[in-house]
């Protein structure tokens, strides 16, 4: 009788998803141009730079039926913000709070900042 051999898995290396380059960062104020929630606003609470897609405040709540894990747990319906493309929606501009495109530019200290098309202003980055 022969004896048991496990096979390697066939996973291809080297196919990890890109990373998109995102006009927008987590803590920024948007709002949705296209689709069922377009003219919302809301700040950006998390960015998928793989899937290019961003979950924002109060935009797109799905919910989901959760089953207790414990027999102490909660069980119920829970509410929370699903995410959507990071094309479906455009920062606001810091001056005027019009929806803008976004421009790259290096300051004087060398580092990547990001400018308002409309007004030409720094967006400065949410910690």
């Amino acid at each position: 009788m022969k004896p048991l051999v496990y096979k390697k898995s066939r996973r291809v290396r080297g196919t990890e998803p890109k990373r998109y380059k995102m006009h927008i960062a987590k803590g920024d104020t948007v709002r949705v141009i296209s689709g069922e929630h377009r003219g919302k606003e809301g700040r950006v609470l998390h960015v998928y730079p793989k899937k290019y897609r961003v979950v924002v405040e109060g935009v797109n709540v799905v919910k989901k039926h959760k089953r207790a894990t414990t027999p102490q747990g909660e069980s119920g319906i829970i509410e929370f913000p699903a995410s959507v493309a990071a094309s479906n929606v455009m920062l606001l501009d810091p001056k005027s709070g019009e929806p803008t495109r976004v421009r790259r530019r290096l300051d004087k200290e060398g580092k990547l900042e990001r400018i308002a098309v409309k007004s030409g202003q720094p967006i400065p980055r949410v910690r």
